[in-house]
């Protein structure tokens, strides 16, 4: 009776979230799914919120973050990692989740594939790192580092849904294999995927690879600099 009353109460949380995740997108003008095919037209999104609104909106989450238990990485957390960066970025980056440093320190991309990733923010696209928003597809870390598994990715995938609707960023980039195939439904690799641009709900993705992924594989480097300039080509277009 104990396992069915944690499960009920876990499919609970998850519901409240979703409900919230909707109500949220509705305020601010988002109304379809971020990241779905949709067959229906897409209609035209409502005047932005203003700065203060978004803020708003970002801390709420990471309130509601901090106190998850939907799924079971938040056995194991340090901290929860909800993201942070501009709210009015143009440019949103999701990778898969927390690694080690993440946890510790309860930010996202702290240790080195993180001073990569920033590094090419600012060579590539010239920006601040700041600038930009960072989050991942989920908000604690998966144990030993492992790609988040399909039940952990549904439950947080409200969070990041309403991060999204707040910012409302000009270009998502998805970071690597699960992010990739999380938010654009494939099954699709990122050799595949990288590099080109996807226009999905409203929002264009630029899958390219983890920033861990050309740590560990140096000649692949260039590929990944190489769609961040496809990043900033998009952010040139009118």
């Amino acid at each position: 009776m104990t396992g069915s009353s944690e499960a009920r109460r876990r499919l609970a949380a998850v519901v409240a979230d979703f409900r919230a995740a909707l109500e949220a997108e509705s305020e601010a003008g988002v109304e379809w799914l971020a990241w779905e095919e949709t067959r229906r037209p897409v209609p035209a999104p409502r005047a932005a919120p203003d700065r203060s609104a978004k803020e708003r909106a970002l801390a709420a989450v990471a309130t509601e973050v901090a106190a998850c238990t939907a799924c079971k990485l938040c056995d194991g957390r340090t901290n929860t990692v909800p993201g942070e960066g501009s709210p009015d970025a143009a440019v949103m980056f999701v990778g898969e989740g927390p690694g080690e440093q993440e946890d510790l320190s309860g930010r996202p991309f702290v240790g080195r594939a993180g001073q990569l990733l920033r590094r090419m923010i600012t060579e590539e696209l010239g920006l601040d790192p700041s600038a930009v928003f960072i989050a991942n597809i989920v908000k604690c870390r998966p144990p030993e580092n492992r790609a988040p598994e399909a039940d952990e990715a549904a439950a947080c995938i409200p969070f990041l849904r309403r991060q999204v609707a707040a910012v409302r960023p000009r270009v998502i980039v998805t970071l690597g294999n699960p992010s990739t195939q999380s938010l654009l439904q494939t099954k699709e690799g990122i050799t595949r995927l990288r590099g080109k641009p996807v226009r999905r709900g409203g929002f264009t993705f630029l899958p390219t690879y983890h920033p861990s992924y050309l740590l560990r594989n140096p000649p692949a480097e260039p590929d990944g600099r190489a769609d961040f300039r496809v990043v900033k080509a998009l952010l040139s277009e009118r």
